[in-house]
């Protein structure tokens, strides 16, 4: 029977092992040996774990066995101190663990890393019960692992994809009409289950967004006094989401009473890189 969650990955992966060119070099592939090697994931710094279906689709792609890895699938936002081991239970051959090390380890660690810097933000804005989210800034072909990452964190997505719920733009308004032109543009797409967003840059602004009736608001590059001002005119059923020069070391400020959720690109582009290393010993 086969793995939807793997075999759906093996695309990207297919590209991916293409970047190291191994078809070039068939003497080299041909004659790595295939004795059996067990794995050891060495934890280099503390981390939340994510991406463990990459890693594992990495080699079940050459050709091992994805079950040797299922403890491992079932760990995806367990928390790991610097020093630990992860040993695998069952061996594989050493020429697909010696193939796929490199990329399986890139992508553990790419996922691991957002993982672990949104945990750090998650933790702070639970105190508010703010929700935080990511943004469509992400790394084109790792959208999917990227904003998977963000959820093991502990963080909620945005947008998987700009159609997903259509969302004003300062470029919009400005060759739309303005708010209330790109409002109607957008409501004019036909897409009945699609809700607005719009980018709100000031107080009069707002104003307008409330009385065209518009429900989701972005407050894009408020201060944390502007948003306190902001949420006095906040009416039932609008939510407002902040976004715009929010970091770890502001983020306090931001969790003000009246804010749903918090968008932060820098969850992904600006989250520092965890390290691990995967070693391997004859059988």
């Amino acid at each position: 029977m086969s793995d939807f969650t793997l075999t759906s990955l093996y695309p990207q992966i297919k590209t991916w092992l293409d970047e190291d060119d191994l078809v070039r070099n068939f003497h080299y592939t041909r004659t790595l040996n295939g004795s059996d090697v067990k794995l050891y994931l060495k934890i280099k710094s503390p981390l939340v774990l994510a991406g463990a279906d990459y890693f594992v689709a990495t080699f079940a792609a050459l050709g091992a066995d994805p079950s040797h890895f299922e403890f491992l699938r079932n760990w995806d936002g367990k928390e790991f101190q610097a020093g630990e081991v992860i040993e695998f239970p069952e061996v594989i051959p050493f020429n697909i663990a010696v193939t796929g090390e490199r990329l399986a380890l890139n992508l553990l660690q790419h996922a691991s890393s957002i993982a672990t810097w949104t945990k750090k933000h998650v933790t702070l804005a639970n105190k508010k019960k703010i929700k935080l989210l990511d943004t469509r800034k992400t790394t084109p072909g790792l959208r999917g692992l990227e904003k998977y990452s963000v959820r093991v964190g502990g963080g909620f997505n945005h947008r998987l994809g700009q159609t997903d719920t259509w969302m004003i733009k300062d470029n919009h308004k400005a060759c739309l009409g303005g708010l209330t032109g790109a409002f109607e543009f957008f409501k004019n797409q036909g897409a009945f289950y699609n809700s607005i967003i719009a980018e709100i840059h000031d107080i009069s602004e707002l104003r307008e967004a409330l009385d065209l009736g518009l429900q989701h608001l972005m407050l894009d590059n408020f201060t944390p006094e502007l948003i306190k001002e902001a949420v006095k005119l906040k009416k039932a059923n609008v939510t407002f989401e902040v976004s715009g020069g929010v970091n770890l070391a502001n983020l306090e400020s931001y969790l003000i009473e009246g804010v749903d959720a918090i968008s932060l690109g820098s969850l992904i582009y600006s989250a520092p890189r965890v390290d691990i290393s995967l070693k391997f010993k004859p059988q």
